[in-house]
């Protein structure tokens, strides 16, 4: 069985943007180093198979994330199909934001903390201070003409701080949002947010006038939640989910955080309940299988082992 049963739900969008960040997120993590022509032919393999959005790379220090050290190797390989406003890549201060405005891109992302500590591992900043460090990027990016993302970790949960009150992640969002992102996405970055838990933080950003249409949601799948999480934003109004082909991904920074959402799962979903995504699943899943065979090992996603193992 290929596709599933489709039966169209009435409380989710007509459409959804998958926001793929499988080239970045989902292999930053990984401890042996993917070449970089594999790096950019995994991403021709996800644009052919309808991928829109795929942030591709991240130009960090190589020693924070070695595995993304080949980011503008990866981005010349690709040529114009790796730029765009549709192929946004993460920067950590001006300095990466130099170098992706060298390289070309028309979009990239910046990544805040809703809590002291993750800020302190993942930055060597506080909260405010990283905030003040994002603030000429964003500038700077929003000048040149770039479309601006703006993460925001931890928003469900932090493995050193325990529970993250709801209002302190609004605080960050807002802060964050004021910089002049054009979206912010919510990160569950250790995968223990759960449905109710999604909504009241999702109402709380509505009554900020952070509305739905200018939010992604970026769900771990840690214990299991992600695809439940991501309905709930959906049935909120949100139409951009973040997900990892494959299910590939973790942080550096919080051992705790095991894969993303798998894109294939999600698509899964969305097919079934007539939700349109353009991606095609059955090109999309033998692109994960060829992925995990660079990696040595299968793929975490359910679907993936489902339709791979069928054929």
């Amino acid at each position: 069985m290929g596709l599933p049963q489709r039966e169209p739900a009435t409380d989710l969008p007509e459409r959804v943007t998958i926001y793929e960040v499988g080239p970045r997120d989902g292999l930053q993590n990984e401890k042996s180093v993917v070449p970089a022509e594999v790096k950019a032919e995994f991403i021709r393999r996800l644009a052919a198979a309808g991928l829109e959005t795929i942030e591709t790379t991240s130009f960090v220090p190589p020693s924070w994330v070695p595995q993304l050290a080949d980011a503008t190797e990866v981005l010349a390989d690709l040529g114009d199909a790796g730029l765009g406003p549709r192929r946004p890549v993460l920067v950590p201060n001006e300095r990466g934001l130099d170098n992706a405005l060298a390289a070309g891109v028309g979009a990239v992302a910046v990544f805040g903390s809703a809590t002291e500590t993750f800020a302190r591992k993942n930055l060597n900043r506080t909260v405010a201070e990283s905030i003040e460090m994002f603030r000429p990027v964003v500038e700077r990016a929003k000048d040149s003409g770039l479309w601006v993302r703006a993460y925001v970790s931890m928003c469900f949960g932090d493995p050193w701080e325990g529970p993250v009150p709801v209002e302190q992640v609004v605080d960050v969002c807002q802060r964050m949002m004021d910089l002049g992102a054009d979206q912010l996405s919510l990160g569950d970055t250790i995968g223990t947010g759960t449905t109710g838990h999604v909504s009241r933080l999702l109402d709380a950003l509505d009554a900020v006038g952070i509305g739905s249409d200018r939010i992604g949601v970026h769900f771990h799948d840690t214990y299991g939640q992600a695809l439940a999480n991501t309905m709930t934003a959906l049935r909120h109004g949100v139409c951009v989910v973040d997900a990892s082909t494959g299910g590939l991904g973790g942080c550096p920074y919080a051992k705790s955080a095991t894969g993303n959402l798998a894109t294939e799962d999600l698509v899964w979903a969305l097919d079934g309940a007539g939700v349109q995504t353009g991606v095609d699943l059955t090109s999309l899943v033998q692109t994960s299988v060829w992925m995990a065979g660079h990696l040595g090992r299968p793929s975490p996603s359910a679907v993936v082992r489902a339709l791979a193992g069928s054929d």
